[in-house]
């Protein structure tokens, strides 16, 4: 006979309206945020596998092109804690809905771009548009789903999010090969417009939203508190650091396998970052890893793998190139996740303010990189942007190790107290 607390927690689940696996709604919202996911990094990042074409036919230096990448993503970083705080007020379906129409609007304007200055600009307006996913996403998918099957549903959303950002320029890199690379960004246009069509057809209606009003001081006080906690500080950074890292290798990367002594095509160039793969695995991995090694050995073991990479992939030879961004990609993933996760763990109260705070930060350090990465390349070849990265990994390691001393000064000050 079932005890009164095992009916009570039955009465309190078949209460709870929120979707799970096999209820009506529950795959529509995963497939829709699936495609808005999709459609968000196809776009952020479609302009990266074509730098070298963009730079050949405008004229322009590496360092020049590669805004087109810095300015969508720094755009994004400064707009995703607004964006977030206008959610609350206006919903998350109905800001996902706008920030993807304008996204995808001028994305179709793009391809159009008379001279790169008007480029940017239309590829930073783009960025600051697609900034209200992530800031509403997580929180719709909170507010939406029960918390068993929220995992499963972020996860589908991040997928999204990783075959975007491949798949976009893989696309991308192939029929501009055919074509040019107008009508790459412009296949990716489609593509996007297909997504968002579907993203809005797809995602069922809001159930659990209550508006909250715009409260700019609580917001300024949070975001303060967030800013003087050493601990949070010190995951943004890293946030930050592992994506200059990333940013800058793989802006330039197609500059360096365009050039002898490797020549590739453009649509083999794109297919280079089918190694964005190998991130889905070791992202996935990092949970086991923090188990095993703990937080901070997770990053050390994620930062030895990102520096042997920068290290090989300074070969002529293309297969230890390419093994060299194997590393690279797995390294940076793994770190990401160690220290995205940490961040909601850390943040005692505002969690959605503590989160767009590092992807504010890890989309600085995406915008960052690209540029810095571009600049050293025009410089010193593809030794001045690994060396960039390897800067940047040294700047993980430094941040890292002053966290463990830290952690043991504050364990020799509490041990007596206790004692």
């Amino acid at each position: 006979m079932p005890s009164a607390s095992t009916e009570a927690a039955a009465t309190l689940a078949s209460a709870d309206t929120r979707l799970s696996p096999g209820a009506p709604g529950y795959r529509r919202m995963s497939l829709a945020l699936f495609a808005a996911g999709l459609a968000a990094f196809t776009l952020l990042y479609s302009t990266q596998a074509l730098l070298p074409a963009i730079s050949a036919d405008f004229g322009a230096t590496a360092s020049a092109a590669s805004w087109t990448v810095s300015a969508a993503t720094g755009a994004l970083a400064l707009c995703v804690l607004p964006l977030s705080a206008l959610s609350e007020r206006f919903g998350r379906r109905t800001l996902m809905t706008v920030s993807l129409s304008v996204a995808v609007a001028l994305a179709l304007l793009v391809p159009l771009a008379p001279n790169l200055e008007s480029l940017v600009v239309l590829r930073a307006l783009q960025g600051a548009a697609l900034a209200g996913l992530p800031a509403s996403a997580m929180a719709y998918l909170a507010e939406e789903v029960r918390p068993k099957a929220l995992i499963g549903a972020i996860g589908l959303f991040v997928a999204g999010n990783s075959i975007g950002g491949m798949s976009g320029r893989i696309v991308s890199g192939w029929v501009a090969q055919l074509w040019g690379w107008r009508a790459g960004l412009a296949a990716v246009g489609l593509l996007s417009l297909a997504c968002a069509l579907a993203f809005r057809a797809l995602l069922p209606r809001a159930r659990h939203f209550t508006p909250g009003t715009l409260r700019p001081k609580a917001l300024a006080r949070t975001v303060r508190a967030h800013l003087s906690d050493p601990l949070l500080m010190r995951l943004y950074a890293i946030g930050a650091l592992f994506m200059t890292v990333f940013g800058a290798v793989y802006t330039v990367i197609g500059y360096r396998l365009v050039e002898a002594p490797f020549s590739l095509p453009q649509g083999v160039i794109g297919s280079i970052f089918l190694v964005y793969l190998v991130g889905t695995v070791s992202s996935a991995a990092a949970g086991k890893l923090v188990g095993r090694l703990g937080r901070r050995g997770a990053l050390y073991l994620a930062v030895s793998t990102t520096a042997a990479g920068l290290l090989l992939s300074l070969s002529d030879a293309l297969p230890a190139v390419l093994a060299g961004l194997v590393l690279i990609t797995a390294g940076f993933f793994a770190g990401h996740a160690v220290a995205s996760s940490s961040v909601s763990r850390t943040a005692r109260t505002g969690r959605a303010q503590a989160s767009a705070l590092y992807q504010s930060a890890y989309y600085l350090g995406s915008s960052a990189g690209g540029t810095l990465g571009a600049v050293a390349f025009h410089a010193g070849g593809w030794a001045g942007t690994v060396l960039i990265g390897l800067v940047a990994v040294l700047g993980v390691v430094s941040i890292t190790l002053y966290g463990t001393h830290s952690a043991r000064v504050e364990a020799r000050r509490i041990r007596p107290a206790t004692a």
